[in-house]
């Protein structure tokens, strides 16, 4: 049986599908993926075979600037029409109001959506695509993230930082013009993206060894694979090599599959992300904007590689996680959710959470009970899967990244509250989780540097 990481491009979005042995036919409903130099070329004949003769193009004024100088003479040259919404704000957020604005200045004479643009714009794309039942394509701006080819829209519903699962774009165009040509942070923030996969396939492991959550290793090792090629041409990255280019969006792409073929966003996201998340749900209270997702992703995925480079020289304590689960505190747990989340998010955060009984003593104590008795093999999980410390930190300085909260706009306590509040994102197993598992969730502290906290 084939692996995944040993299948072409084409092999993986084969409408046929991929057997695999963990018992599922991975398949991804994407048709056509065009990827270097002049790849726009190729928009009329996707157009064509997607049947859209008349695509609403959703950007913003910077995606435009990125894309239209090229795109734009190739829809005269055919006189292909087209419908348009352009985002004029600064800083834009995937809510109910784009997702609003979208549709109210929807031509309804289009027969099709092409989103341009990146992050956001590629995930409104998916929520408008799916609601208007309309095929979708991608022009994509920047190698800044992993979801073009996943099945799942990253979005604030309700001010709640929500994964949201429609279906992938039936197309992506990626110009490795426009994508070597998009600015520095943008490449930062694939960077970022990518180095939370060592955190995300590790925490995806323990989970299915705790709570018996699907996982698939020919999924875990076709990410491994994209993250080893990717981080392999860092020094290319940086001097904007277009094969390096290339290839890193491909990268991209693939982790982006690997989301759409397990059903989650498991495979490429964890407490890194949860990080990000609350971080982004803070600002939109205090009404401010949030640094790219890839970038405030890698704070996050260098704190998670602190607090395991601690764990891994701790041993679990059966009466401390007891006493912490003895002296827990409903009331005051909801006003931690209530304080950090604010009072949209919080009511349908703690509600779900009773629903789940994500606070149970009974279900806690089975965990527990797991944690001790295969700690042994948790160790050897993040041993095989995260590099050292250092490893990291050198990448990340490499690419100038932020290496702490401080640098992005955010305080210690902002740092140890997303920690804390990372573990009431959603029901998903997350390192915050096994550490509240333990009792030592509420007792970490991150440092104002880059070096290392200690847990007692």
């Amino acid at each position: 049986m084939k692996k995944l990481k040993e299948c072409s491009l084409k092999e993986l979005i084969s409408t046929d599908g991929i057997k695999c042995e963990c018992g599922k036919i991975h398949k991804m409903p994407i048709k056509r993926v065009e990827v270097g130099e002049n790849a726009l070329n190729s928009v009329p004949e996707i157009l064509n075979e997607l049947n859209i003769k008349k695509p609403f193009i959703i950007c913003d004024q910077n995606t435009s600037k990125a894309a239209f100088p090229l795109l734009m003479p190739i829809f005269e040259e055919n006189k292909i029409p087209y419908g348009i919404f352009q985002f004029e704000v600064e800083h834009l957020e995937p809510d109910e109001h784009a997702i609003g604005s979208i549709i109210m200045g929807f031509d309804q004479s289009c027969d099709g959506i092409l989103a341009v643009g990146s992050g956001v714009i590629n995930d409104l794309g998916k929520v408008i695509a799916s609601t208007l039942e309309k095929p979708l394509a991608t022009v994509a701006t920047a190698p800044s993230m992993d979801g073009y080819g996943s099945n799942n829209a990253s979005m604030i519903q309700n001010r709640l930082k929500v994964s949201l699962y429609y279906h992938c774009p039936e197309a992506i165009i990626a110009d490795t013009r426009i994508l070597q040509a998009a600015p520095f942070e943008m490449l930062q923030a694939g960077v970022g993206d990518m180095l939370a996969k060592y955190s995300s396939i590790c925490e995806w492991r323990i989970s299915h060894l705790i709570t018996g959550e699907y996982y698939c290793e020919n999924i875990a090792d076709l990410v491994r694979d994209s993250l080893n090629k990717i981080l392999n041409l860092a020094d290319d990255l940086l001097k904007r090599d277009a094969k390096a280019v290339e290839e890193v969006f491909i990268g991209l792409l693939y982790t982006g599959l690997a989301m759409g073929y397990a059903g989650i966003s498991r495979p490429a996201s964890g407490l890194e992300h949860y990080f990000s998340h609350v971080w982004e749900m803070m600002n939109l209270e205090r009404n401010k904007p949030s640094k790219l997702h890839g970038i405030q992703v890698a704070v996050g995925t260098l704190y998670t590689f602190q607090i395991w480079e601690e764990l891994k020289k701790y041993k679990p304590d059966r009466q401390k996680a007891n006493d912490f689960m003895q002296s827990f505190d409903d009331i005051k747990w909801q006003a931690m959710v209530h304080r950090i989340y604010g009072e949209i998010a919080a009511p349908n955060i703690i509600k779900t959470a009773q629903q789940e009984g994500r606070n149970d003593p009974e279900l806690h104590q089975k965990r527990l009970n797991l944690i001790i008795d295969n700690w042994d093999q948790i160790l050897e999980i993040v041993n095989s899967e995260m590099p050292e410390y250092e490893r990291i930190l050198s990448l990340m300085n490499k690419f100038s990244l932020p290496l702490s909260a401080d640098d992005i706009g955010f305080s210690q306590k902002d740092a140890h509250d997303a920690l804390i509040a990372s573990r009431e994102v959603r029901n998903k197993y997350v390192t915050s989780s096994l550490l509240w598992d333990l009792g030592l969730l509420y007792d970490i502290e991150f440092p104002k540097n880059s070096g290392l906290m200690g847990l007692e």
